[in-house]
């Protein structure tokens, strides 16, 4: 970072309104190090040579304030202004500037006392802006300025060249300046803003305005089809709500049927399920009785048998060895074996019996079952002839004639109804055609107008053309005028630049060679560069032979030589001197190459002979060769176009020396001279095309206008045909649909009378046929009802029959399995009995052995006896006991056969109830399918559907007839007509609504211009009233006696007039600005500038060597008016002029050391020397 110091050139003070407190520079330009301005109150003054980069400091508040042309800068591009690098220092890749804004009074809208803006640019084309170090956009930067009075075009910032633009500018730009300072800006950006929305909706409106016709023209047929549809949709509307209705009602009727059947099914499967349970206990207690009856005896058989066999035993023990009581003993068990042999045989008998008797009463029971089956079969055989005699029921004529006389009905109510709607149609087609003749005659009086109107226009657009041509030659001649002022200018500039170059170079030149030292001298002629003349293209070549004799003072003599030597010695200045008269050196051209002698001319024979001297052994040749040529000469010197030397004191690349002489210095101040002459006339000739150009176009305005009106007229008339012509399409249309609707209504009631006089011939024979057919109906019934009745007989009698039959099989069944079991006990008897006998033998042996137990036996004989007179006695009471079961187990099975009679009959009524309950399924489950098929839905879903609202006296039925042929006279219709009409007249009312919204936006958008032109008309009428005030006084004050002022192009139109400025100092009689002299412009120009200031005041104010052109008497009055602002805002200043420096509360000096980079020097020092100390330190 290079030296910062504060020069506080008078006194320290607070500026109310003090702005710029820092600038901080790094990379910016020829800055490369960092270098920091700390800005003070009041005048800041800018100090430095030429080329030190003084002027960088006002690009740099211009860049980091946001400018975005490079122009602005004095650039070409803009990473132009990254510090590009020198021969001792490389360049760098970043330009950076800060500003800190001093806030303490809050000027800006930020609660913050300083403000730092800072701006960034990367070599690669990055660029960053950032507000107190936090990344921002450009746009946060100039709203947040914006609030200060700096605006977007930085008309605070005064650059080189910038006064006489000011000047030069057309009125038009000059009123930007007071735009931009007034903060109008904004207001046109608002109102191009809205302008272009304006346009675009004009845009829109037109195509709006097409779509809107268009749909309006689709509409009007679509409307009379969607009728039709709508119709046709009411009509299988109400069809399908009244058959959803007679459904809804059959279905309810079924399932009230079914629910019936399903509780009377229920009653009979419990009667059913009653007489099982009874018959199953019937079973039960039968089956006991049987058991119980079967087993009466046996337990006390048992215990007899038991007893009498002990008896029996005794008594064989008592004889066992007595023969005879064995004997006794076995024919007594022989007797007793015998009995039970006897009753089980007399058991046999009973059962064989009693199975006979059932044997001969079931086939007593086989007529009967083939009379039942006889009955069957012809049962069945007048049930099949029954259905096939009424198979397809009775003929359903009844109902045809109940739906003629309902379509009688109907035809006739149509029958008036389309006679009253055809008696309007015609009404109605009869209006249109008047209304036809009516738009026919307004048609042609509109274009009898169209066609006057474009005869009237013929001679406006031919005398607009002319006018049009004669303007566009007149700009193509002020455009080849501005482009050669253009030329001229950058002419000027250029041949300027190279003038201001050259006498710098030979300022240079002349100042290492100490002229300044031997000015008082005789015979010191200059520098060589002084006297010599170069050919373009060889002055690098002539610079490297010449070597250090370039930089040499020549003189006349050696006399001169030795005195200026004697000069130089004693200032201490390293330079070279020259002799006309020295001794003559080697003149041997060498070899090779071209000689540099033939390219440099001298001003007088002297200098010619000097350069013989200097440049004989010089020789130029290609850079190829040129290191041969000095192996192969070793004592010549070759040179280069661009400037490399090869000699004997050794070999040198390039060299740092221009063409800078004193005959091109003398050329280019010639050549200065011309292009400011033609540049003048340029300009002479621009204000006279300006001229032209002007007169052309208030000509074009003029006829415009009149031809805007008349188009407006043209327009309105064109446009009222157009929708004349709609308007009778329309009505055509309509028309033509009348006449459609009315010949389908004549038709269609040609039709209906045809068949309403059919209908009513027909409709006797079918009321004939309805009674015919009402009394095959009841013969069909009574023959149903007989077959019924058989059915329900023969029922009954078969399941009698069944419960006998099944009776008898479970008895015989019964009595089959007791003869068996009888059979067996009998079979196993006569086995014992053989056993008996074998044991008789066995005991007649032991006999004698038991005899003597015979006494003890007896008293236990005696006990047995006892026994078994109590058993006998049992026996004869169960007996008894058996008989009673044997009656209630008669008593049971009667009960059984009426409990078996019952069941039968339950069974019967189930299964007529079944057959019932599937038909009423069947008829359920068509319907179901019906409602499936016909409506997609469940039929729950139809059960709550509300009963239509039918005539008195009509049906459902017969409504439901009369909708059937309606909807067949009505044809086939357009079933996507009514959605189409419906999204079409939408799109038409949103079309509708779009227009008015787009007619009001324009009619807002036209409130908003109108309400910004007069903002703006107001805000630049004070902001003009102001500047010319404080222009008039500030011209007054810097032209004492003389008079100035501003005033408008236009007074008219605020919006677009231009501002002239008139300028006449006192002993002048002269307006134009072109005739003032060059400091009187520029102080005119500054008056304008600030008077501008003074009306729209900005904390500060940069301005860069705008003094310039000024005398002393001028630059008083300049500083008299930079003193006035000093309060009032802040003023930084880049300036040459001694007298701007003296006026400076601060100092600051930029300085730049050969090859290095500009920095920033300053030094407190007194107020009576600060100037010259700081002139001193920027030139050392």
């Amino acid at each position: 970072m290079g030296p910062r110091l504060d020069l506080l050139g008078k006194r320290r003070r607070r500026v109310a309104g003090v702005f710029l407190k820092r600038l901080t520079i790094k990379g910016f330009k020829s800055f490369a190090d960092q270098a920091v301005l700390d800005v003070e109150p009041g005048i800041t003054v800018v100090v430095g040579p030429n080329g030190s980069g003084k002027s960088n400091v006002v690009d740099a508040v211009t860049w980091v304030l946001g400018a975005q042309a490079p122009s602005a800068v004095r650039s070409q591009k803009m990473d132009d202004v990254i510090f590009a690098g020198t021969a001792e220092r490389p360049a760098l890749d970043r330009a950076e500037v800060s500003l800190t804004i001093d806030n303490e009074i809050r000027l800006l809208p930020v609660d913050l006392a300083e403000i730092t803006i800072t701006r960034t640019l990367l070599r690669t084309g990055e660029s960053e802006y950032s507000l107190n170090g936090a990344s921002c956009r450009l746009l946060d930067i100039q709203e947040l300025l914006s609030d200060a009075s700096v605006g977007r075009q930085q008309h605070v910032i005064i650059s080189q060249g910038q006064i006489d633009a000011v000047l030069n500018a057309h009125a038009e730009e000059r009123r930007m300046i007071i735009e931009d300072a007034a903060g109008i800006l904004k207001y046109r950006k608002r109102r191009e803003k809205a302008e272009r929305r304006l346009r675009s909706t004009e845009v829109d409106l037109d195509r709006l305005g097409d779509l809107q016709r268009e749909v309006r023209r689709q509409l009007r047929p679509l409307e009379h089809q969607a009728e039709a549809a709508r119709r046709h949709g009411d009509l299988v509307g109400e069809l399908s709500s009244l058959r959803r209705h007679h459904k809804a009602t059959e279905l309810a009727t079924l399932r009230g049927r079914a629910r019936e059947e399903a509780a009377l099914r229920a009653e009979l499967a419990g009667i059913e399920s009653g007489s099982r349970t009874t018959l199953e206990g019937f079973a039960d207690q039968i089956t006991s009785a049987e058991a119980e009856l079967a087993a009466g005896g046996d337990d006390l058989g048992d215990r007899l048998l038991r007893y009498e066999s002990l008896r029996e035993r005794g008594r064989g023990i008592r004889g066992v060895l007595v023969e005879r009581l064995r004997g006794i003993e076995r024919d007594r068990e022989a007797f007793v074996s015998q009995q039970m042999v006897l009753g089980l045989e007399a058991d046999k008998t009973r059962a064989e019996a009693e199975l006979a008797g059932l044997e001969s009463e079931s086939e007593s029971l086989a007529p009967e079952s083939e009379r039942l089956a006889l009955a069957e079969t012809g049962l069945a055989a007048d049930r099949a002839a029954f259905e096939v005699t009424w198979a397809e029921g009775v003929v359903s004529l009844g109902t045809h004639a109940a739906e003629a006389r309902g379509e009688l009905g109907v035809l006739r109510a149509t029958l008036a109804q389309a006679s009253t709607e055809s008696d309007g149609l015609a009404g109605r087609l009869a209006l249109l055609e008047a209304e036809t003749g009516r738009l026919d005659a307004a048609a042609a009086d509109l274009r009898h107008q169209l066609s006057e109107g474009e005869t009237a226009e013929q001679p406006l657009v031919e005398a607009l053309t002319q006018i049009e041509q004669r303007l566009h030659a007149a700009a193509m001649q002020r455009n080849a005028v501005w482009e050669r002022l253009a030329t001229a200018e950058a002419d000027v500039r250029t041949v300027r630049a190279r003038a201001e170059a050259l006498a710098l170079a030979l300022d240079e030149a002349r100042s290492r060679a100490g002229v300044a030292h031997l000015s008082g001298i005789e015979g010191v002629l200059g520098t060589l560069l002084d006297l010599v003349e170069v050919d373009e293209g060889y002055e690098a070549a002539f610079a490297a032979a010449a070597g250090e004799a370039l930089d040499a003072v020549v003189v006349e003599d050696v006399e001169r030589a030795v005195q200026a030597l004697d000069a130089l010695r004693e200032g201490r200045l390293h330079a070279a001197v020259l002799s006309l008269v020295a001794g003559a050196g080697r003149t041997t051209v060498p070899p090779v190459g071209r000689s540099v002698r033939e390219h440099v001319r001298a001003r007088t024979p002297e200098v010619d002979r000097l350069l013989d001297r200097l440049l004989a052994p010089a020789a130029i040749v290609d850079a190829n060769a040129a290191v041969e040529a000095a192996m192969a000469h070793p004592d010549a010197v070759f040179v280069t176009l661009e400037g490399d030397r090869f000699g004997p004191s050794g070999w040198r690349i390039g060299g740092d020396r221009g063409g800078a002489t004193g005959a091109a210095l003398a050329e280019a101040e010639s050549s200065l001279t011309v292009a400011e002459d033609e540049r003048a006339d340029a300009r002479r000739q621009l204000d006279e095309a300006e001229r032209q150009t002007s007169d052309l176009e208030d000509e074009v305005v003029r006829h415009t206008r009149q031809l805007d009106v008349h188009d407006g007229r043209f327009t309105a008339a064109a446009e009222a045909l157009q929708r004349l012509q709609a308007e009778r399409r329309d009505v055509v249309n309509e028309a033509e649909g009348l006449r459609t609707r009315i010949g389908v209504l004549e038709a269609r009631l040609r039709d209906e009378r045809s068949r309403v006089a059919d209908l009513e011939t027909r409709l006797p024979d079918l009321e004939d046929a309805e009674s015919e057919a009402m009394e095959s109906g009841r013969r069909m019934a009574e023959q149903r009802r007989d077959l019924e009745e058989r059915s329900a007989e023969l029922s009954g009698r078969r399941t009698a029959h069944e419960v006998r039959v099944a009776d008898l099989t479970a008895r015989r069944n019964l009595l089959l399995a007791r003869v068996t079991e009888y059979s067996s006990r009998l079979d196993e008897l006569n086995d014992e009995r053989q056993q008996a006998d074998q044991r008789r033998s066995e005991l007649d042996l032991q006999a004698a052995a038991t005899r003597h137990l015979v006494e003890a036996l007896d008293v236990r004989m005696s006990v047995a006896d006892g026994r078994l007179d109590e058993l006998r006695e049992q026996r004869r009471r169960q007996s008894e006991r058996v008989r009673a079961v044997a009656a209630r187990l008669d008593g049971l099975r009667r009960e059984r056969s009426d409990a078996e009679r019952s069941l039968a009959d339950a069974r019967e009524r189930l299964n007529r109830l079944e057959v019932d309950r599937a038909e009423t399924r069947l008829r359920l489950e068509n319907l179901t399918e019906s409602i499936h098929s016909e409506f997609g839905c469940e039929p729950d879903a139809i059960m709550d559907a509300p009963g239509p609202d039918l005539p008195d006296g009509v049906t459902a039925t017969v409504r439901i007839t009369e909708l059937e042929r309606e909807l067949e006279l009505m044809g086939p219709v357009n079933p996507l007509a009514l959605e189409e009409y419906d999204t079409l007249r939408e799109r038409h009312e949103f079309l509708v609504s779009q227009l008015e919204d787009i007619r009001n936006t324009r009619r807002d958008l036209r409130k908003v211009i109108r309400s910004i032109d007069d903002e703006i008309a107001s805000v630049f009428a004070e902001a003009f009233a102001e500047v010319s005030t404080y222009f008039t006084d500030l011209f007054d004050t810097l032209f004492p006696g003389g008079t100035g002022r501003l005033h408008l192009t236009d007074p008219d139109n605020l919006l677009e007039t231009g501002i002239e400025v008139e300028a006449k100092p006192s002993g002048k009689n002269v307006r134009k600005l072109s005739l003032l002299s060059g400091g009187e412009r520029s102080l005119t120009a500054l008056a304008f500038l600030f008077a501008v200031f003074r009306s729209r005041p900005s904390p500060f104010y940069v301005m860069d060597e705008v003094e310039a052109a000024l005398d002393d008497v001028n630059l008083h009055r300049f500083l008299g008016l930079v003193r006035q602002f000093r309060n009032d805002a802040q003023l930084l200043i880049v300036s040459h002029q001694k007298r701007t420096m003296e006026a400076a509360d601060c100092l600051f000096g930029v300085t730049m050391a050969p090859g290095g980079s500009s920095r920033v020097v300053s030094e407190r020092v007194a107020v009576d020397r600060v100037a010259e100390d700081v002139v001193a330190l920027v030139a050392s």
